[in-house]
This record gives C-alpha cells, sequence and structure tokens, in this order.
C-alpha cells in the first residue's frame, strides 16, 4: 500500500448538507431551519450556557477554593536521570537545560529521589528531596541548593 492509495473507511466521510439551494434540493426555501422563531433569524440562537431564564447549572453551582497567584512551580528531575552524566561532574540548571533533561527550568529545578544514582555527582539545584540528598550522599556526591 502506498500513501496515495490510502482512502478513508466507506462511510466515515459525509459530503456537506447545501441549504438554499432550490425546492427539489429538499433544504431549499427556509434552509432546514422551520418558520419564523428566534433559530430562522440570523444570527438568532442564545448563547452557550443559556438555560431559557432559569439560572444555568455554571451559576448554581458553588465556587470553591482559589489559586495562589505567587505559586512556584519547579521543574522535576529524578535522580535516574542523572546517570548519564560522567562521575565528578558537576550538574548545574545550566548543564541539565543543555542536555535536555529540562526543556524549561520554571521556578528553578527541584530533584526527586526517584530511581537509583550510580555515579558521583556534585548536583546544584535549587531544591532537593530529602530521599535524593541521600542517594547522592551515598553514591559519593554532594548535593548543593543554590
Amino acid at each position: 500500500m502506498k500513501l496515495h492509495e490510502l482512502t478513508p473507511a466507506p462511510g466515515s466521510k459525509h459530503s456537506r448538507k447545501r441549504v438554499g439551494r432550490g425546492i427539489g434540493s429538499g433544504t431549499g426555501k427556509t434552509s432546514g431551519r422551520g418558520h419564523k422563531g428566534q433559530n430562522a433569524r440570523s444570527g438568532g440562537g442564545v448563547r452557550p450556557g443559556f438555560e431559557g431564564g432559569q439560572n444555568p447549572l455554571y451559576r448554581r453551582l458553588p465556587r470553591r477554593g482559589f489559586t495562589n497567584r505567587f505559586r512556584k512551580e519547579y521543574a522535576i528531575v529524578n535522580l535516574k536521570d542523572l546517570n548519564r552524566f560522567a562521575a565528578g561532574s558537576e550538574v548545574t540548571p545550566e548543564v541539565l537545560l543543555e542536555s535536555g533533561v529540562v526543556k524549561d527550568r520554571k521556578s528553578g529545578i527541584k530533584i526527586l529521589g526517584n530511581g537509583e544514582l550510580t555515579v558521583q555527582l556534585t548536583v546544584k539545584a535549587n531544591k532537593f528531596s530529602q530521599s535524593a540528598v541521600e542517594k547522592i550522599q551515598a553514591a559519593g556526591g554532594k548535593a548543593e541548593v543554590i
């Protein structure tokens, strides 16, 4: 099979309904909108969420919680991702960005203790989990908070 031989499954594609094209088409004159009324007019109809004047669902439900505008979100790096670096090297946020471990620094970098660390590294980051610090030190490395 070649790319130009690909076709959609039979019955999966529908031809567009061409309205207002004469009485014989079945959708001429009123174009399937019926006679008069709000939905027969151009621009007619109600806005999304409108329930005919009844209090709409989005207003009946209580508002809960709040969003902290000053929240700090950290880029997360697991210990297993640090095994790619050479033993004895220094791992900084800049190094993590260059190597592609982290795509965006966000508010800083946090090292989590997921996985095992097999190389001795000096890791510099904004935050560390307790288990990450223990595993880095167990591997003979150092964890430094920036």
